[in-house]
């Protein structure tokens, strides 16, 4: 197999001629915008994260300088994940750099000769389905809060009251349509938020809805900020919802709860992306659906409907997970409607109506893969 990278050399280039030109240890190491250009990728360089990734229409591969590892939208099973590296990546002068024996993983991305035919071979149905490929049957809902912890306060109500009466109507309504219903709490218990995604997990569900209410402060904000947003476990790219996730998860760090983040940094989010890839696009197909049911509704929708933040209460979670935050409490509009018993039926219905949808959804993916 055609090696590329072996004999190139690079320099930098020196600073108004009084700077000497540093190479590359090209014995072992070779430039990594060089190896995007030969296979036709782009090349992302985040200096203060020290973060940086190749990427072309198919693939992903994402690095981390001194870290000895590299995330992979693709590897050889064709599904996302971490994979070992000889030598972590190094900055050398003015170069981002990676081994050449580590550069050899882009091979694989060069224009490959079309396969010869062969004899279609059967579908053998997968052993152990994972959530997200099987079919839909467990749902896990988690009411925000409880106990000694409020959540977000209204004028005339809280969160954790709101959240449980509506994750209650909606195990009754997805119980109807012979979905099997776990709640983390049924009463006004404190659950720390690691244990959440953990009950999730024991339970082998197939769905984990964390419903909450949101809140904003200041008179003026109260006032003119209300609506639904539904967020996933992503990297956030707003300030707004770092704010939201931060003060979701400031309960763990108040409560005194083991490892408790108010916010992800950046290396920690690229340690966690490989097992979130395997989830992702089962969380997007939800939120669709949610946006779609919600549509219409009483509560309006907050700028687009949908974000993303290091939400601790779904880090944990091995299955397509969704935050939903029903409306802000702290809004006259939104409260009233909220704190209603046909104010909660209505939300607990929409949500329930998405989650069947959700379910018609894999149902036509699995399919399509003669499942």
């Amino acid at each position: 197999m055609l090696i590329l990278w072996f004999g190139i050399t690079f320099c930098c280039a020196a600073t108004n001629g009084k700077v000497p030109e540093v190479s590359i240890d090209t014995s072992r190491f070779v430039d990594v915008e060089e190896i995007a250009k030969k296979v036709n990728a782009s090349f992302h360089w985040f200096p203060v994260q020290k973060i940086f990734y190749i990427a072309s229409p198919k693939d992903t591969a994402k690095f981390a300088i001194g870290m000895d590892y590299v995330w992979l939208s693709k590897n050889e099973a064709g599904v996302g994940g971490t994979e070992a590296l000889n030598l972590a990546p190094t900055l050398q002068g003015d170069k981002i750099c990676i081994s050449k024996k580590d550069a050899a993983l882009f091979q694989k991305w060069l224009p490959q000769p079309p396969p010869q035919p062969s004899q279609p071979v059967p579908v053998a149905k997968p052993k152990n389905e994972t959530a997200g490929t099987r079919e839909v049957k467990t749902i896990v809902i988690d009411p925000g809060h409880g106990g000694k912890d409020s959540g977000a306060l209204g004028k005339k109500s809280q969160e954790k009251d709101i959240v449980l009466a509506v994750a209650k109507l909606l195990k009754k309504e997805l119980e109807k349509e012979d979905f099997k219903v776990k709640l983390t709490r049924d009463k006004d218990v404190f659950i720390e938020l690691g244990e959440r995604a953990n009950l999730a997990n024991q339970w082998d569900g197939d769905l984990f809805l964390s419903l909450h209410c949101n809140a904003i402060d200041g008179a003026e904000n109260q006032k003119r900020i209300k609506g639904y947003h539904f967020y996933v476990l992503r990297a956030p790219e707003s300030e707004e919802d770092k704010a939201i996730a931060r003060r979701e998860n400031k309960v763990a760090a108040l409560y005194g709860e083991k490892n408790a983040k108010e916010e992800l940094s950046p290396i920690e989010w690229f340690k966690l992306e490989a097992r979130l890839e395997k989830y992702k696009q089962n969380s997007y197909m939800l939120t669709e659906n949610l946006l779609k049911s919600f549509d219409g509704g009483k509560i309006k929708k907050l700028s687009t409907g949908v974000g993303g933040a290091g939400f601790m209460v779904l880090v944990g979670a091995m299955m397509p997970a969704v935050l939903v935050e029903l409306g802000y409490i702290t809004h006259p509009e939104d409260e009233d409607y909220m704190i209603t018993t046909k104010g909660q039926e209505d939300l607990a219905k929409r949500v329930a109506k998405a989650v069947e949808a959700y379910k018609e959804g894999v149902k036509a993916y699995r399919e399509t893969l003669g499942r």
